[in-house]
Formats: structure tokens, sequence, C-alpha cells
């Protein structure tokens, strides 16, 4: 009865021929295996009776384990400023809209500078009577009619007129509040006929054609860090949508409380539909140590952990393997294995330690065919 329920498994389930040969069990009841059986290419039947095992197999590669880093970042204006009145007086003029953009030097407002006018064409009064009267020393001084010391006192009194006309123009130049360079201006805080004191916050230029992001990364990963590294960030506002950039700075300085460093990284901003203050979620892949690279069908499972077939001089050898990295077409692995190993990804059902095997060749013709039985 088992004989004859052996037999029928044997038939229908030419696979089953190793295993029961390998458990002894063919041996113990007298049952053994049929000739064409134990040597049909590929069934596994290739151990010792009927020649190597066929299996198929693809060489190792080595890559680099990579390490994801997530924080959250937030995004700046890569030049922001605060317009603020260097002086005390009242707005005259507003002569930008808030929010447009506008170039460098562009004047935004204007305190009253009546007072200052004056100023300046007294001091340039003054600077005419100046240069008149080192003119008619000079005249004076080629017929000896003046001392030297005349001479130089109607210099001094030159240079110190020029003086005063500069002073004049840079407190009239204060009453005009400019654009430091092109960007786009903030809501303005101020009126027309408002009173505002010095330092007083008038408006924010922002220049964010790039936007900057600031976010930490853990102190692990500094070696690995460097200017040019891109990252990808996705705005919060704006779910689906996912920008990618590359880091501009590293600070030089590890937090202690939370063991990280900050990092700088930068956006384009070409259609304007960043601002300062946003929330990034920043993914940050950095390229760690290299490893062995093996197809996922490769790792097989026993009780001892994860281990992989490897065909070397034409016999199969159980490697153990510690898995560091899953990606959806490899698995990075720790393991004696280098570049060009082969490893088995069909046919493992028939191995053993020291088996004969022979590359088979694949059921189709695709590309992967000269890729398998390299």
């Amino acid at each position: 009865m088992i004989g004859a329920t052996l037999a029928i498994w044997i038939s229908y389930v030419p696979a089953s021929v190793p295993f029961l040969e390998r458990a002894g069990i063919l041996d113990l009841l007298g049952v053994q295996p049929a000739a064409d059986t134990a040597r049909q290419p590929g069934r596994g039947g290739g151990f010792g009776r009927g020649g190597p095992a066929q299996v198929m197999a693809v060489p190792v590669v080595l890559r680099a384990i990579d390490t994801q880093i997530e924080a959250i970042g937030d995004g700046q204006a890569v030049r922001l400023i605060t317009l603020r009145a260097e002086t005390t007086g009242t707005i005259k003029a507003i002569e930008v809209a808030p929010g447009s953009r506008i170039d460098r030097g562009t004047v935004i407002a204007r305190l009253q500078d009546d007072t200052e006018r004056l100023e300046v064409e007294r001091a340039r009064l003054a600077l005419d009577d100046a240069q008149s009267d080192v003119d008619r020393v000079s005249q004076l001084a080629g017929r000896g009619a003046v001392t030297a010391v005349q001479s130089q006192q109607a210099q001094l009194a030159l240079r110190n007129a020029q003086l005063s006309l500069s002073e004049a123009e840079l407190a009239l130049d204060r009453r005009t509040i400019r654009a430091a360079f092109d960007g786009w201006i903030g809501l303005i805080g101020v009126e027309e006929g408002d009173r505002v004191a010095a330092q007083q916050e008038i408006a924010i230029l922002a220049d964010r054609s790039r936007i900057l992001i600031e976010f930490r990364v853990p102190e692990r990963a500094i070696a690995h860090l460097r200017t040019g590294l891109p990252f990808d960030a996705r705005p919060l506002a704006m779910p689906g949508r996912v920008l990618t950039g590359e880091i501009v700075a590293i600070d030089n300085l590890v937090d202690r409380t939370s063991r990280t460093l900050k990092v700088q990284g930068r956006l384009t901003n070409e259609d304007d539909m960043l601002r300062t203050g946003m929330a990034f979620a920043v993914g940050l892949t950095i390229p760690g140590d290299m490893l062995p690279s093996v197809d996922p069908l490769a790792v097989q499972w026993s009780g001892a952990g994860a281990f992989v077939w490897v065909v070397r001089d034409g016999k199969a050898a159980q490697v153990p393997v510690s898995i560091r990295q899953r990606n959806a077409d490899s698995v990075l692995v720790e393991a004696a294995l280098g570049p060009g190993d082969l490893t088995v990804t069909e046919g493992v059902q028939s191995l053993r330690p020291g088996a004969e095997v022979a590359l088979a060749q694949p059921r189709d013709t695709e590309p992967r065919a000269t890729e398998v039985t390299q």
C-alpha cells in the first residue's frame, strides 16, 4: 500500500525523488525511482544518479546600501529683509502696490523731506562760496598777495563745505525707502500720513525665486553628507507634489540635546507657488557601504536563518546571508559573496551542498537569457 502510494507520488511529482532519496525512504521500502524520472533535466533529478541539477542563476553585484532620512523642514526665501524707516518722519507717499514684484532700487515709500531739501540747497550755496574763495586766493597767491596760511584756510573751508553737502544729501536720501534687490514686496504696514519712528517696520522684501529649507539629520549621517547631495521635498500644504532640491550648506555644530546637525537645502520656485514659512517633509537618501546585491528569488530560509545557493566550480554551495536592505528588484546582504558569484534563482528545490549543477537555458528567448547564462 505504501509502496503504491510512493509510486503514484513519484509519478505525479517527480521533484519529490531527491527528497525521498536523501531521506532514505526509497531504500527502506525497496522502491526505486524510474530511470527517466531520475534523469529528467530540470525536475530535481540531478543528484548523483541523474547527472547535474539544472538551475538558473544570476551574478552578484555590489551596490551601496541606502540610508533613508525623513525630517520636517521650514522654507524661507533665498533672500529676505525687513524694510525699516531710517529716521523719524511722516509718510509722504507709498510708491508700490503690496504683493508686487519690484526691481532693485525701486522707491517703496517716501517720508516728508522738505527740511532736508532745504539743507541740501544751503550746503550747495556754501560750497559755491567756498570754491569762489579758493579761486580768488589762488589768483592772489600767484602775485604773492596772500600767505600760505590764508591759502590753507581757504582749502580747508572748501573741504568742510563739501562734507556738509554730502551730509545733507545723505539725510535727504534716508527719507526714501528703496528695494535692496529684485524681489516681491509684502504687505505694507503704513499709510500715507502715518507718523513713523526710526527703525519702524515698513514692509518685507523677499526674493523667493529659490527657497531654502532648513532641517536636521542624525549625527550618524555626518560622514556621508556633502553639498550638492539631492533630496526630495514635499510641501505639506500641497499633497502629492514632490520637489527635488540639493544641499547647499552644512552646519558645523551638533546639537547636544537632539544629537542632530542642521542642514540647509535649496529648491527652485519657478512657478512661484512656495512661500517663506511653509513646512516641508524632507526625504534624504544617503549612500552607505557597498554590499553584495542578490536577486530576491535567490534568498532561501532554513531553521538557521537566511541563505543563498551559490554555483562554484560547477557545484552548489550554501552561503548564509544577513539581510541589510530589501529593494523592489534586489536584496542587499552581508555574506561571503563577491562580484560575479552566481546565485541560484530557479531549481533550488533540487539542491544540496556539494551537488553538481548545470546552468539551464531559460524557457523563453527574452534578453534575460543572456544575463543568466553569463
